[in-house]
């Protein structure tokens, strides 16, 4: 029975579930949903997902969202072994500390920033700027010593932030400033299952349609 998966190619959280399938040779029934257009948002939808959210798995009945709970989830259900969310409590501690910055700090500071001047015609704030600044400094520090984000092998944790890193990087924001970053992300670019055809593709239509909201800025 397929996996289905509801997603867009530009939202840097679905970007990373595709990444984890990929990783774990899982294969998703693809389901484009337009949020512009209120997929989300139809019957069928908020039976599935009440809270109406992107990215949104439902594998045979079992459905889920929050896109860093799905991507454990592929791993421990579809995973040959347990390298990319490891099972040791220590590992699996630091990979969950990882992916709660990515979603309560890195990601959430990238929207703070960038969000309201895409979507609701706000100007760049340049406090939330700084705030941003320090979540890659933050970043940076973390990587110091240590070839990926949770430690000396790829995880979960790297995908998560590879999508949110290289949608930063793509609109512009400057991660040259931050050493560590940079050096793990050339690495995590060549290292990471599938990153042009599934992330970087959606990096670029997320570009179009930010350079398409906010011309003129």
């Amino acid at each position: 029975m397929p996996i289905d998966f509801y997603y867009i190619p530009g939202s840097a959280p679905c970007r990373s579930v595709l990444l984890t399938a990929k990783a774990v040779g899982v294969e998703l029934n693809l389901k484009l949903t337009n949020l512009m257009a209120g997929d989300h948002l139809k019957p069928d939808f908020l039976k599935l997902n009440p809270q109406h959210t992107i990215p949104t798995l439902d594998d045979n009945g079992f459905v889920l969202w929050e896109s860093r709970a799905i991507m454990g989830y592929l791993v421990q259900q579809y995973g040959k072994d347990d390298s990319l969310y490891p099972k040791e409590p220590k590992k699996r501690a630091l990979v969950d500390a990882r992916l709660y910055f990515d979603i309560g700090t890195l990601y959430q500071r990238f929207a703070e920033y960038y969000y309201p001047v895409i979507f609701a015609g706000a100007s760049f704030d340049p406090d939330k700027l700084a705030k941003l600044e320090e979540a890659y400094f933050f970043l940076d520090k973390f990587l110091e010593g240590q070839s990926w984000i949770a430690g000396d092998s790829l995880t979960i944790a790297d995908l998560a932030i590879a999508a949110s890193v290289s949608t930063a990087d793509i609109v512009g924001f400057d991660i040259s400033k931050y050493p560590n970053v940079t050096k793990w992300f050339a690495k995590a670019k060549t290292a990471i299952p599938g990153y042009d055809e599934l992330n970087y593709s959606g990096c670029v239509q997320f570009k179009k349609m930010f350079d398409n909201l906010t011309a003129g800025k």
